[in-house]
């Protein structure tokens, strides 16, 4: 019978813990960076922020 590459499965475990911290801190970025009403959430379209900034300074 094989032995188990416990190395190998530590290895791969940690990885996905990365992978899923790195994404949370992307994610929590990305919140930061765009304060609720400022940018469109489903485009993350910058002209909208630009278009707002100008109806403000008007």
């Amino acid at each position: 019978m094989a032995k188990t590459n416990f190395q190998y499965e530590k290895r791969q475990r940690e990885l996905e813990k990365k992978r899923k911290a790195d994404e949370k801190a992307r994610r929590k970025e990305e919140a930061k960076s765009r304060p609720a009403g400022e940018q469109d959430p489903d485009t993350g379209d910058e002209a909208a922020e630009d278009d707002t900034t100008a109806a403000r300074q008007e």
